[in-house]
């Protein structure tokens, strides 16, 4: 599942500044939507590049005329019913019912999808809720005391009928959004004026979609000088951890833990943003779960980032460096006596993981373990296929 993070930014916030202020944080923080009144549509446009969805207040979007009576782009990516609305006649609803989404106004036709904001008072406000995802792409909800109507109710009773988006008003209540029935809100509406509070949501975001690998220890069975080949250092957007590298190999089930240069050498300076692959041929894991050859990487490319616990997180790379370099071909054998191999670069400063701690290529020995990411899967294409595919 795709996670979101929409941030509110309407007028319930403040003037233009204080709206202005919660936007940049939201551009700034990576977040995926701002929602805003439909005469913010164009400043957002203004500020960068964002999903928009708008208030629709008057029932039909707001489109701007320029000089020559053209419509500008003053369109939002979705618009959004319900702000100080009346509910919807077709529903059984007590005569103070307010504040949710007009369902007429939904199923109207247009070119943008659309989006029903439901404050979660009591019971019948979630039957309304339920009844706005037949209509709505987008169903957000915001609970003034989520003790009367869990979100869990929600999460199980709307399914996969709408995009869920639960209103929360801090990171640790994105948490549990993201969580509730271990399936969770499709998204989250952060109603913060903090920018700490923006990116900490932010990182939740990534976090609840990050998988955590099974990584195993593979003896080596042998390690060789194998001549020189185009081997490709792979420099990230990112600083890395100590303990963080990338997963490659000669064979995509069995990717072998190669360190980033992290560590202080006498030979070179480190250089926290890289790790030093291995040969052209080599797959390396990719944040989807499938595999790219180094040669392929380019940069604005993502590579998946793997720390010795298994856990994962995504990185763009800045460059490919690809040199001729003189390299040792490492065999291990995997817990099923499976046989993986790879070719990494001779040379101390590439470091591998022993349960000892890292360890320089140079110094492996047979017997060693080291540890590495095993499937029992073919590859095509980068994707995980159900054939017999032999790799030696």
């Amino acid at each position: 599942m795709t996670r979101a993070v929409w941030v509110k930014a309407d007028d319930a916030v403040g003037d233009w500044d204080d709206r202005r202020a919660r936007i940049t944080a939201a551009l700034e923080a990576g977040a995926d939507w701002v929602l805003v009144d439909e005469g913010d549509v164009e400043r957002v446009r203004e500020l960068g590049d964002i999903g928009v969805a708008a208030f629709r207040t008057d029932g039909d979007v707001t489109m701007i005329d320029d000089a020559e009576g053209d419509e500008t782009g003053a369109q939002p990516d979705a618009f959004v019913v319900g702000k100080d609305g009346e509910g919807d006649a077709t529903i059984d609803l007590p005569s103070d019912f307010s504040g949710s989404a007009d369902l007429s106004t939904l199923r109207r036709d247009g070119d943008v999808d659309a989006g029903a904001y439901v404050r979660i008072l009591g019971k019948e406000y979630e039957t309304f809720a339920e009844a706005a995802t037949e209509e709505a792409e987008y169903t957000i909800v915001v609970g003034e005391d989520w003790t009367i109507i869990p979100l869990e109710n929600l999460i199980a009773r709307i399914g996969e009928e709408t995009e869920l988006v639960a209103g929360v008003t801090s990171a640790e209540e994105a948490k549990t959004a993201f969580e509730t029935l271990e399936l969770g809100a499709d998204a989250v509406l952060l109603d913060s004026d903090d920018p700490d509070e923006i990116r900490k949501t932010v990182e939740v975001r990534d976090e609840a979609e990050r998988e955590t690998l099974d990584l195993q220890w593979g003896e080596v069975v042998e390690i060789e000088r194998a001549g020189s080949a185009d081997r490709v250092c792979v420099d990230t957007g990112s600083m890395l951890e100590h303990d963080e590298g990338m997963l490659v190999g000669s064979m995509a089930r069995g990717l072998v833990f190669v360190h980033a240069e992290t560590a202080e050498s006498p030979y070179v300076a480190s250089r926290p943003f890289r790790v030093n692959a291995g040969a052209v041929h080599a797959y390396v894991r990719t944040p989807d779960g499938g595999t790219k050859y180094l040669a392929e990487l380019q940069s604005g490319d993502e590579v998946q980032v793997v720390d010795l616990e298994g856990h994962t997180r995504e990185a763009i790379v800045g460059r490919a460096k690809i040199e001729q370099r003189p390299m040792f071909r490492l065999a291990l054998e995997t817990d099923d006596g499976d046989r993986v191999e790879t070719l990494l670069q001779n040379a101390e400063t590439i470091k591998v993981a022993t349960p000892d701690g890292r360890k320089a290529v140079t110094d492996v020995e047979v017997g060693d373990e080291l540890k590495l990411y095993y499937e029992d899967t073919a590859r095509h294409f980068g994707e995980a296929v159900e054939e017999s595919i032999i790799e030696k």
